[in-house]
């Protein structure tokens, strides 16, 4: 048995399989919920019940079908649940969500270059550059990698890039750059599937991060979910009352003057896992607007140094995260695959300029 595999799980059915990994422009949760309308009550506003607020705002809707989202808890109020008959208040954000999309989105198909390391008839893995979208979504409907998929296994009868059972095991964000493996065939994606939810999958990430780590490995536990103070971030929940078990190992690969090169063992695959867990142990990856690393947090007050700090801001303009390696046993012919990529050319210039930077700091 794999050293990955610590308890006995029950086995998920299909649709569990991608939900842990979604990409930061998606929810989370269990049971995704999409926003389809969003209200900000008046300053003035006078206290009124949430029926008759959204009837005087929503076109062709009764208050009978208000009433019935409501039961449904499809109604928030500042991001909760509410009744039918909630008061507003002045400043409330009412939002309306539902378990679909509000528009549904043809994928079509889109003739974007892909970097393919690896490809059979069950299975391809590639190599995607940071900037790219893995999957439409808000904001986001086009130019994505399953646009790109589309295009390039259009010929194929099998594959329907709309089809869940098949296409993309796994997910990760649009700035983070590295390897994924995509699923032509239904018994494919399952087999796939159970790998990573029985922790048997292998994926290996280098990351810079702010700091320099004192020990040369450690492991993060910490339930990770939903920030409640801000629905775009993640949050480390250490009591395990909230949240969702994630564990991740690191390695520290190189310590350069005031940020660490290390290398991330995912033994579960969250959302924003690697940087909300490296933003908990206080070494925030490198860039990561999101999760404060695109300050200067550690180093000297000079202006020479915030210069230098800013040109590799410029150098790397997203998070210094990258998912080198990743191995699975493939579901049709029992083979074990591992597969190595090349730190994209932005973190290797990034790696190199604190290289300098801590040679200069010795000669002077």
């Amino acid at each position: 048995m794999n050293e990955w595999v610590t308890r006995e799980e029950k086995p998920p059915v299909e649709s569990d399989l991608l939900l842990d990994e979604q990409p930061e422009d998606e929810a989370a949760d269990f049971m995704p919920r999409y926003e389809h309308f969003r209200y900000v009550a008046d300053r003035k506003q006078s206290l009124l019940r949430i029926d008759k607020f959204l009837i005087d705002r929503m076109m062709n809707v009764s208050r009978n079908r208000i009433q019935l989202a409501a039961e449904a808890h499809c109604i928030l109020v500042n991001g909760k649940p509410v009744k039918s008959n909630y008061r507003i208040k002045p400043l409330d954000v009412v939002s309306i969500v539902m378990s679909h999309p509000r528009y549904e989105t043809e994928i079509l198909p889109e003739d974007i270059p892909l970097d393919i390391v690896y490809e059979d008839e069950d299975l391809l893995v590639v190599n995607k550059p940071a900037g790219l979208v893995v999957h439409p979504g808000h904001g986001n409907y086009t130019g994505t990698l399953v646009n790109a998929l589309a295009w390039y296994l259009r010929e194929d009868p099998q594959f329907d890039p709309a089809d869940p059972a098949v296409g993309l095991v796994h997910r990760i964000d649009k700035d983070t750059s590295g390897l994924l493996v995509i699923a032509k065939r239904p018994e494919t994606k399952t087999g796939l599937g159970l790998q990573f939810f029985h922790k048997t999958a292998r994926r290996q990430y280098t990351a810079m991060v702010w700091g320099i780590l004192k020990d040369d490995g450690g492991r993060i536990e910490g339930n990770i979910g939903r920030d409640p103070h801000d629905r775009l971030q993640m949050a480390v929940f250490p009591d395990g009352e909230q949240g969702k078990p994630a564990v991740t190992h690191y390695r520290t690969r190189q310590r350069l003057g005031y940020v660490t090169l290390v290398e991330c063992r995912l033994e579960t695959g969250r959302t924003h896992q690697i940087r909300v867990h490296m933003k908990h142990i206080g070494h925030p990856v490198f860039n990561d607007a999101r999760y404060g690393g695109d300050r200067i947090l550690k180093g000297q007050p000079f202006s020479k140094y915030r210069q230098f700090v800013q040109r590799c801001f410029e150098v790397c303009p997203r998070q210094a995260l990258h998912a080198q390696t990743l191995g699975f046993v493939h579901p049709a012919t029992g083979r074990e695959l591992f597969f190595d990529s090349e730190l994209p050319a932005d973190m290797r210039l990034l790696i190199d300029n604190w290289n300098q930077y801590v040679l200069n700091n010795r000669e002077s």
